[in-house]
C-alpha cells in the first residue's frame, strides 16, 4: 500500500499520527541532516503498523518533507490502522 507521509524533524520525540493536507503525520526527533531524518520517519512508520523496518521503502520524496512510502503488507490490515492513525488529534463526535 502506497501512503504519503509528512514528515516534520526536530520533534521533542517520534509520533506518528494526525493528517496534514490527506498525508499521514511523522514526526521524528532527528534533525533533516543527511537522511537522518527520512531513515528515522521510514522506522517510525513501520512502527506504528507494526511491522518490521525492511517492510516500509520510500518511493519519492528523499529530500522533501512530503514523502511516498510502500508499506508492504495486507490491505484489509493495513487501511483501518492508517484510517486509526489519520484521526488522531480530530475532535470526536459529529458535534465536537
Amino acid at each position: 500500500m502506497r501512503v504519503t507521509v509528512r514528515v516534520r524533524p526536530g520533534a521533542s520525540r517520534t509520533v506518528v499520527g494526525g493528517e496534514h493536507d490527506g498525508a499521514l503525520v511523522v514526526r521524528v526527533s532527528q534533525r533533516a541532516v543527511d537522511g537522518r531524518a527520512t531513515q528515522a520517519a521510514l522506522a517510525a512508520v513501520a512502527d506504528a503498523f507494526g511491522l518490521r523496518p525492511r517492510a516500509v521503502s520510500l518511493v519519492s520524496g528523499a529530500t522533501s518533507r512530503t514523502k511516498v512510502v510502500d508499506v508492504d503488507g495486507p490491505d484489509e490490515v493495513l487501511r483501518p490502522l492508517l484510517a486509526a492513525l489519520l484521526d488522531v488529534g480530530r475532535p470526536a463526535g459529529p458535534n465536537a
